[in-house]
């Protein structure tokens, strides 16, 4: 059985696509393909891509779950957040499974996780 090794991207909706790019922009999430003009925006995630794809406003979602990302210094980046005006839940936090992390809920609704694993004594 062949495995599966890594998740090449992940899909998002929005009812307002310049108002998503603007979100990930300012997180700092760069756009591989697409814009506040475009149906379809593709951010690039390290070597995967995070897509943003334009749905019309009778087309409802509920709560889906929530997007990880692992970022190289978790309270960098929520300073950066912060400092762009964005809104996380919460400061970043140590948690018991052994990371260090803070959650932000974008524009539409979509839960967005940014960590860093903690380091575990030997």
């Amino acid at each position: 059985m062949p495995n599966v090794l890594t998740i090449s991207a992940l899909t998002i909706a929005t009812h307002d696509m310049p108002r998503s790019v603007r979100f990930y922009t300012a997180l700092g999430f760069e756009i591989n393909y697409g814009g506040t003009n475009a149906a379809f925006t593709s951010f690039s995630v390290g070597a995967q891509y995070l897509n943003v794809i334009a749905e019309p406003d009778n087309r409802r979602w509920s709560w889906w779950g929530r997007v990880i990302f692992h970022v190289d210094d978790v309270d960098a980046f929520y300073a950066n957040a912060v400092a762009r005006g964005l809104e996380p839940e919460a400061p970043p936090r140590d948690a018991e499974w052994g990371a260090r992390y803070f959650h932000i809920v974008d524009p539409d609704g979509h839960e967005l996780s940014f960590a860093v694993p903690l380091r575990r004594p030997a």
